[in-house]
């Protein structure tokens, strides 16, 4: 009836399956005819498939799952569930297959890949990291090379070469980053032969939710002219000595700090009695400010790391290393200096994408993933996708208990030990999930004071995560996490091997206990879905304090609450106070991926019409052409001198140049004016608004000026040894490119200063 009334009403989540469900029987069908088939057979009978174009005809999708079906049963041992083929077909149609976990996403995702690549599609499923790119596409070749096609992986450590290759498959597995920085790299290229990603077809996201929302929030960055940051030790150290609640204060939300007046007169007296305000050094307050935001608001071992002499950011959505992504050079160079370690490299911008504009370049998009409900209004939204809820192949028998609340974080966490000692002596398999790396820490070591030792993994040895989870059903195993590491990896009752299922399943099976609830539902989602999988037993729970950040934060106004002697809050209503926090939380989250969205519309249309451009430079000889009008003496005089063949490669590098040179000083000027932008709030004026109306008339004319620049360049360009030296004219390109993700800055320094003028103007104490 909830699907039936969400269709009516064009709600998001409102496929329909019954399309799909009518064609199981059918394939049921054709299951004995294909299983007297040879290998040679099968594969001939998938090329069959590639003979019409997409989308499938309902008679060749029936045809298509149930030679995947037999495929997959041949070389994988794996007989695809009614539940997975349902998946199959909607992602072939287009949409977002919510599964749940354990469901078999990854061998849906990848019949589905081997589907739209049997019609001549080249598909690059994106994933959310590395080791599940690699691991998808290594585990699923033997399926892929029975149905006739082929696959390849790129990973972060993969050369050029190897990346050509894994293009040139008809399926490519990478993360989502690594697609990402290919093309900002490709964007750069001053050569055809150069270019390594082919014209997008299909992108099937697995993980789609956090791929799509989680990871969007994060721009990808492309920089050059690495050279070494300056560290600000000093003003690490000066900050490290001011008073919390005294010298500076930290706003609700934990997104930022400022000083107080005491704070103003400590640092200024602290500086040989300096105004922080003053005109004559603007760039004394935001290195201040740069220092305590770095010392106020990120911890060590829950925002980042220290590892092998150098600060590694954790990603927020997995609790694990973030291996390209950095905050802002300058918010970075903070961090390193207050942790005491070397300041890392930094660099000019040159270019960077969303990931909204990555995945839009594709004309065809799905995924899959376990939790697409919760975030369906954003997939359309952003994406124009429809979510296919598969109901699960077995009945979800989990049982999921209200939250246990509790007054303050230390009685909250003596109740979830003494939870855990309780159902280990009955040898229940418990999963912890944390928030943070020091919460797993703390965590592990008040277990082993109780003589109940357990695997600890975090982002400090993620490395090892999916040997960890798939051990974490063993048999009176305790394993402590950090959110979703691990995620893709299966949590069998019994380990692995599924040696001691029986008993596994007799006492419960696996218990997993959320340490708080998360910034949004559907991580809290997640993490129960690691247990109940296919049918099985399981249970879970999460540990929540009135004083935990979720609640502090986003519902610190509420009233009083009465309390056991352990500190237990027996108050139901006070669980709708903390699923209100959680909704303040994810209302947040969406507005920043709203924020991103909106503002990079703009940008994404004015790096288009350069790309157009750039592309025709690269691809057509316009950089020629255009200078032999530009320059016509310059052009005939190089023509007799050096040749035809040599002046089109100096002419493209001089454009591609002035092109290149030009979007990078365009896009610095976007980034000033975003970051000051919230200056125009004070006079009642719609920030985004006024970033549109600066932003358009600041393009206009792009092109042209870099086509003159580009004239004058060409004109003044001398021969030597026989070629035009574009060098000494001054095409410089960064002798060395690195890439990162980069939060978005999380104050505007002129802004902050423009408060702190008003904050202090006729203050207590001031001139």
């Amino acid at each position: 009836m909830a699907e039936s009334v969400r269709r009516i009403m064009g709600k998001p989540g409102s496929v329909a399956l019954q399309p799909y469900t009518k064609l199981l029987k059918s394939i049921e069908e054709r299951e004995e005819r294909l299983r007297e088939l040879s290998d040679a057979e099968i594969t001939a009978a998938a090329a069959e498939l590639g003979n019409a174009e997409l989308p499938y005809e309902r008679d060749d999708l029936a045809e298509l799952c149930a030679l995947g079906r037999e495929a997959a049963h041949r070389v994988l041992d794996e007989r695809p569930f009614d539940a997975q083929l349902i998946g199959v077909m909607a992602l072939l149609d287009g949409h977002v297959a919510e599964m749940a976990t354990g469901e078999g996403k990854t061998l849906a995702g990848a019949l589905a890949a081997a589907g739209f690549a049997l019609r001549g599609q080249r598909v690059h499923v994106l994933s959310v990291n590395d080791y599940l790119a690699q691991r998808d596409a290594e585990w699923m070749r033997p399926l892929y090379t029975l149905l006739g096609v082929e696959a390849g992986w790129i990973g972060q450590e993969s050369t050029t070469e190897q990346r050509r290759a894994a293009y040139a498959a008809d399926i490519t597995y990478a993360s989502v980053s690594e697609f990402g920085f290919d093309v900002l790299r490709d964007r750069l290229a001053t050569d055809k032969a150069d270019l390594v990603v082919p014209k997008p077809n299909i992108a099937l996201i697995d993980e789609a939710d956090s791929v799509l929302v989680d990871e969007a929030r994060v721009p990808l960055v492309l920089a050059g002219a690495a050279e070494a940051a300056e560290s600000d030790a000093a003003m690490a150290e000066l900050v490290r000595g001011l008073r919390p609640k005294i010298d500076y204060l930290v706003d609700d939300d934990g997104r930022n700090a400022h000083l107080t007046d005491a704070g103003i007169d400590a640092v200024e007296k602290a500086l040989d009695g300096v105004d922080l305000y003053s005109a004559d050094d603007t760039a004394l307050l935001p290195r201040v400010n740069l220092a305590l935001h770095a010392h106020a608001l990120l911890q060590r071992d829950v925002h980042y790391v220290v590892r092998d002499g150098q600060v590694r950011l954790i990603n927020e959505s997995r609790g694990r290393i973030a291996l390209l992504q950095r905050w802002p050079d300058g918010l970075q160079a903070a961090v390193e200096a207050k942790e005491h370690v070397a300041a890392s490299e930094t660099g000019e911008v040159l270019d960077s994408i969303t990931v909204q504009a990555l995945v839009l370049r594709y004309p065809t998009r799905c995924g899959m993933t376990g939790t697409a409900m919760a975030v369906a209004e954003q997939l359309r939204e952003f994406y124009e996708l429809e979510v296919a809820v598969v109901p699960p192949n077995k009945p979800n028998v989990r049982q999921d208990e209200p939250d246990r609340l509790y007054a303050t974080p230390e009685e909250k966490e003596d109740a979830l030990l003494e939870e855990v000692v309780s159902v280990h002596t009955e040898g229940r398999p418990v999963l912890i999930g944390t928030q943070d790396v020091a919460e797993s820490e703390r965590l592990a070591e008040r277990l082993a004071k109780s003589n109940l030792p357990c695997v600890v993994l975090n982002a400090k040895n993620d490395a090892d995560e999916a040997a960890v989870i798939a051990e974490a059903g063993t048999y009176a195993r305790v394993t402590v996490s950090t959110q979703m590491a691990g995620r893709g990896t299966d949590i069998r009752l019994g380990g692995s091997d599924m040696a001691d299922r029986d008993r596994v399943v007799e006492v419960g099976g696996l218990y997993v206990i959320g340490y708080g609830r998360y910034p949004s539902s559907r991580l809290d989602d997640q993490l129960r879905g690691r247990a109940g999988r296919q049918g099985d037993p399981g249970g879970s729970v999460f540990y929540v304090s009135v004083e935990d950040d979720l609640i502090a934060n986003n519902a610190p106004e509420t009233r009083g609450y009465d309390v056991t002697s352990d500190g237990a809050i027996t108050d139901p209503s006070w669980r709708s106070t903390v699923d209100h926090a959680q909704r303040v939380a994810e209302g947040q989250l969406l507005e920043l991926h709203r924020n991103t969205w909106r503002y990079n519309q703009l940008i994404d249309v004015q790096r288009g019409v350069v790309l157009e451009h750039r592309e025709a430079v690269l691809t057509d000889d316009l950089g020629k052409r255009q200078l032999a009008v530009d320059c016509p003496a310059t052009y005939e005089e190089f023509i007799d001198e050096v040749g035809e063949e040599e002046v089109a490669r100096a002419a493209r590098l001089i454009t591609l140049y002035h092109l290149d040179r030009g979007w990078t000083d365009h896009s610095e000027f976007l980034a000033d004016l975003r970051e000051g932008i919230h200056l125009r709030f004070l006079g009642r004026r719609n920030p985004l608004d006024e970033f549109n109306r600066d932003a358009v008339p600041a393009f206009k004319g792009f092109l042209d000026n870099a086509r003159s620049r580009a004239a004058q360049m060409f004109a003044d360009a001398k021969v030597a040894n026989g070629r035009i030296d574009v060098d000494a004219a001054g095409v410089k390109r960064p002798s060395a490119t690195w890439t990162y993700m980069v939060q978005e800055q999380p104050f505007s320094t002129e802004f902050e200063s423009m408060v702190g003028k008003l904050k202090n103007l006729g203050g207590p104490g001031r001139e």
